[in-house]
């Protein structure tokens, strides 16, 4: 006589054991890589570049004309930016974006001892393509 012994849970539902693991891992590696882009987004909005640039872009008048108000940033900013002590280096662009348009912000700076420095700060427009020298303005202040 043979006798016939019951499958074990694990046997039974195998499938939902593997297929429960493969989502729990998809799961993770998500979480994993969008705090690794909310950080990275985080440190660029934070950043004195880009308060700066975003601040000169929404007080210029011939920016505002073309884009409207308000004026705020639409997507994933490019480029990096570093800092180490009292130095450091950025080089990104903004995508923005207004009633009338969209644009982008290209920053290039320096940060010595502390202080930045611009060597590029201005706005492409999106359709023309025409580019608004942000630091024409700021030169003409001092």
């Amino acid at each position: 006589m043979e006798e016939h012994r019951p499958k074990s849970w694990l046997s039974r539902n195998w499938g939902w054991v593997l297929g429960g693991g493969c989502l729990t891992l998809i799961i993770i590696v998500i979480a994993f890589v969008g705090s690794i882009f909310f950080g990275v987004s985080k440190m660029f909005t934070s950043s004195t570049p880009y308060k700066y640039a975003m601040e000169q872009t929404t007080t210029n008048d011939e920016v505002v004309s073309l884009l409207g108000e308000p004026i705020e940033s639409d997507g994933i900013m490019q480029g990096n930016i570093s800092l180490k002590n009292d130095d450091g280096e950025a080089d990104f662009t903004i995508p923005i974006k207004g009633p009338k348009g969209g644009a982008s912000i290209v920053v290039v700076a320096t940060k010595n001892n502390g202080e930045w420095i611009y060597e590029a700060l201005y706005v492409q427009i999106k359709d023309t393509k025409e580019e608004i020298n942000l630091l024409d303005k700021v030169l003409e202040g001092n």
